[in-house]
């Protein structure tokens, strides 16, 4: 039997279901058999670029029809890709690119403006393909660097490339937020991915007719769902504009427009529909199934979607990007008095979840440990990183296959007496916040890079709308503004990182030991 591959199933929807729309965006369409046709033509020109197997190929533009293209075109190349934050600036994206070697970017007329910082920064381009324009590559380009637009791809092969991919090679690497100060990549191969898009087709029923909306950006692993479940069940993924998800009542109306059946955000989006999007119980009936994850969902206001929606299912979906999904709670009704927040679940199929006590124990039902989880949808690990590996990719220390190797997720859980485990917290400074996972290290340093900062400390509040806020405390020398502050910030990290309010102070309060008390922080903010 060959081994399954992701662009496997956009292959086989092809071939099935050849007229089907696989993607709406905005007034623009494509079916199965025109996108399968667009992106091996794209495979084909990576591979006379040079891009061979293995090789990662940024994708460094705003979501689009084109975002599609460039990742089956990678894909079909044998090749990795790795989306790139288009708000992130460009100094982090050139570290990014430093760090995995990405010699060929696929990007957009719209992020011209940053090619020459993104090489200035130490980015190894060779060539850039521009999918969303018909430009010859005679201008635009930084010196040394070939530009190559859309109509390069007309002369290409219709056919499928000769390459040979197997399950364990790499299909994605996805960058998060790291405690160095420097994002790290999550390596996800073919099986990794096909292990949590099978479960969730068969599992949550999704069908070809279904409409699934796409909110997620493409570097964040909640993407995933969107465009290959829908891709395996030949059903048709719709881009969510970014002006909808700014205003609730905007939103609604979209989603009724555009027929959405399956629904796939972070909380904060669901929580600002139920309060401000207008809806009246019954409103929104295409919708049948709404998932949602990546931080907790407030339980006053899941219960009022449900209220609003009776007709859907609700979904709470848990896992790390180093996991992709790995636990599952179907939502039942939620008594009025419920202040509780709901559980993450149970182990998704194939896959084992279980907590582990401080002294490497098995926990018991009501003991709390951290998770830990084993299977087929664990990453190879991190990119370049075999150290950061090690420490969170064990060995097996409880009698499965000794071969195998278990995710540490650093989140505290507690098994309840359904067998559902509850997030109760995480180990160390990572927070979540709109969804984003942050390790507020990461914040800390780009702070500190700063010349007029003596040191800081970025501790989070939490907020029932958005998880975590974040506020960072600083020492800095004289003359040094807040402002000035937040606009070095602004500079070195993505927006969801940046600290939306600063304090400057003579000191930072200190435990008895001289550590920072971060604790007396969050009271004081």
């Amino acid at each position: 039997m060959s081994d399954r591959l992701v662009h496997g199933l956009l292959d086989a929807s092809a071939e099935a279901h050849p007229e089907a729309i696989a993607l709406e965006d905005a007034e623009r369409g494509i079916t199965y058999s025109e996108l399968v046709v667009r992106a091996r033509r794209l495979a084909h020109l990576l591979i006379d670029l040079g891009v061979s197997r293995g090789d990662r190929v940024g994708l460094y533009l705003d979501k689009q029809l084109e975002s599609l293209v460039g990742i089956y075109g990678v894909l079909e190349a044998g090749a990795t890709y790795v989306p790139l934050d288009p708000q992130a600036p460009p100094v982090r994206l050139a570290y990014i690119a430093r760090d995995c070697d990405i010699r060929v970017l696929l990007t957009g007329l719209e992020k011209a403006a940053s090619w020459e910082e993104l090489v200035a920064g130490g980015a190894p381009l060779e060539s850039l393909v521009v999918l969303n324009d018909e430009c010859q590559g005679t201008t635009g380009a930084p010196a040394g660097v070939s530009l190559l637009g859309a109509a390069a791809l007309t002369a290409q092969p219709e056919a499928a490339p000769r390459v040979h991919v197997g399950e364990d090679h790499l299909a994605y690497i996805l960058y998060t937020s790291g405690s160095t100060g420097n994002p790290k990549g999550v390596m996800l191969s073919h099986r990794n991915a096909l292990a949590f898009v099978d479960w969730a087709v068969e599992r949550l029923d999704v069908r070809p007719e279904d409409r699934l909306s796409s909110h997620a950006p493409l570097h964040f692993d909640l993407s995933v769902f969107d465009l290959f479940a829908a891709a395996e069940a030949g059903a048709t993924v719709v881009l969510v504009p970014p002006v909808a998800s700014m205003f609730p009542p905007q939103l609604a109306q979209w989603i009724e427009d555009n027929e959405i059946s399956v629904w796939y955000s972070v909380p904060t989006i669901l929580s600002m529909l139920a309060l401000r999007g207008g809806l009246n119980p019954g409103d929104l009936p295409r919708v049948r199934t709404v998932l949602f994850a990546g931080e907790v969902f407030p339980t006053k206001y899941l219960r009022t979607l449900m209220g609003l929606l009776p007709h859907a299912r609700f979904y709470n979906l848990y896992g790390p990007t180093e996991t992709n999904v790995c636990t599952y709670y179907k939502v039942p009704p939620l008594p009025e008095e419920q202040v509780k927040a709901i559980p993450i679940g149970k182990a998704i199929t194939g896959v084992e979840a279980f907590a582990v006590t401080d002294d490497m124990r098995i926990a018991a039902a009501g003991e709390v440990g951290e998770l830990y989880v084993r299977g087929p949808t664990v990453m190879h690990g991190y990119w370049d990183d075999p150290q950061k590996t090690e420490s969170m990719l064990v060995q097996e220390p409880f009698g499965g296959d000794p071969r195998g190797k278990i995710y540490r997720t650093g989140d505290l859980v507690q098994e309840d007496e359904d067998g559902n485990f509850r997030f109760l917290g995480r180990r160390d400074s990572q927070i979540k916040s709109r969804g984003y996972r942050i390790e507020l290290g990461d914040i800390e340093s780009a702070l500190v890079a700063h010349p007029g900062v003596v040191e800081c400390a970025a501790v989070a509040i939490p907020d029932g709308l958005v998880t975590n806020r974040i506020k960072a405390f600083v020492v800095a020398r004289e003359g040094v503004q807040a402002a000035e502050l937040l606009r070095f910030c602004g500079d070195r990290l993505p927006a969801y990182m940046v600290p939306e309010s600063l304090a400057l102070r003579p000191s930072l309060t200190r435990t008895s030991t001289g550590k920072v008390d971060r604790q007396a922080l969050k009271k004081a903010a």
